[in-house]
């Protein structure tokens, strides 16, 4: 694979070696603040991958996290690909398998996905995806942390045509990789901040569907959350679930969290302090991207519960405050936001023939209760 990277680089440039490695391969890229709708974005041809392709690298992601759109032919399966970094691969549309091939061809594993389906393909795994509908195309969006690895490493052959091998799949730990995924509890990590409990596995069947959810009490709405972490992995991510006609807190945290939605009708609002505000709607396969200490507030306007599914940078990225007294920099509470959020709300529900959900009690008391869960 040639590396198509420049020898001479700016001082300080922001263009980083992920940029130019992207734009060498002559596919779409697409920038900007959002995505409308991952199943009907325009790809295009990517001859060594052998499939329609784009690049997805928002404001947001600045040079941390990695997206690109992969779309699969009726009935067809792509060439195998060897990849250094483990990737989260959450299925935009369509139904399929992927076979993990250990060194040789010696030992195989394959496992069956669907749409909203959501797991992880382990780093230095050989893997192939498949179509198994003869009528439809295959949708993925994937994601990882490759921009940060080739400002590190600046030399993509190193990550894509590595002759190091990993164990073969199917022995000792590989066994159970893509069981059933377990509930840990969280013992370790401060719970004021964290979740008490979290997922620990990587093969997730669907995320639209899925109901083992705590009630998330921090970011309101009466909104409810659940955390998982991927098995011998740094990479993480939780989804949210929030009722019809209810918003949650406005709240800011570092780059490269993309976001994507299973199901809903909503709209985001994002700005960094004293700026202008930048409006990201969004529905089912819609994806945005907080950019670094951003505030961002979610708004359902549906007539049925939202969900939003963030996937997460590496942990030096996530810009939480240690200390519980700073947190509060970092959160604005409904007594605390500006009267223009509640009145933009009205109005966009208007426009459904809905009114607010929104008790009058939460803007009058922070340490507000709300009295059910969202179903």
């Amino acid at each position: 694979m040639a590396s198509g990277i420049e020898t001479v680089r700016n001082m300080w440039s922001k263009h980083f070696t992920y940029d130019e490695w992207m734009e060498s391969r002559g596919v779409p890229i697409y920038r900007g603040y959002y995505i409308a709708d991952l199943r009907t974005l325009e790809l295009g041809w990517w001859e060594e991958r052998q499939c329609n392709t784009a690049f997805i690298q928002l404001t947001g992601q600045e040079g941390v996290t990695a997206a690109r759109v992969t779309e699969i032919a009726p009935g067809k399966t792509l060439p195998p690909v060897k990849f250094a970094l483990d990737e989260i691969v959450y299925v935009v549309e369509g139904r399929g398998l992927t076979t993990l091939a250990a060194a040789g061809g010696k030992s195989k594993k394959s496992f069956e996905w669907q749409k909203h389906s959501m797991f992880l393909i382990p780093h230095n795994s050989r893997h192939q995806f498949s179509n198994m509908q003869g009528d439809k195309p295959v949708r993925l969006l994937h994601y990882s942390y490759l921009p940060l690895a080739l400002s590190a490493v600046r030399d993509p052959n190193f990550l894509f045509s590595n002759p190091y091998e990993a164990p073969e799949i199917g022995t000792g730990q590989e066994a159970d990789f893509y069981s059933e995924a377990k509930m840990v509890k969280n013992t370790t990590l401060d719970a004021s901040w964290y979740r008490n409990v979290y997922w620990y596995g990587n093969f997730f069947p669907d995320m639209r569907a899925w109901d083992k959810l705590d009630t998330n009490e921090r970011r309101g709405a009466g909104g409810r959350s659940v955390y998982i972490q991927f098995h011998d992995s740094e990479m993480s991510c939780h989804m949210s679930l929030f009722d019809s006609r209810t918003y949650k807190k406005a709240h800011r945290h570092g780059p490269g969290r993309v976001i994507v939605i299973p199901v809903g009708e909503g709209y985001s609002i994002m700005w960094e302090e004293g700026k202008e505000k930048v409006v990201v709607p969004w529905h089912e396969a819609s994806m945005f991207v907080p950019p670094n200490k951003w505030f961002h507030q979610h708004f359902n306007v549906g007539s049925t519960p939202a969900r939003y599914l963030a996937l997460h940078p590496p942990m030096q990225f996530h810009g939480h405050a240690e200390k519980v007294e700073d947190r509060a920099k970092d959160q604005i509470e409904y007594p605390d936001e500006d009267a223009s959020v509640r009145r933009r709300f009205a109005e966009e529900l208007s426009k459904h023939g809905l009114t607010s959900l929104m008790p009058e009690e939460v803007y009058k008391d922070k340490n507000f209760q709300w009295s059910k869960p969202a179903a």
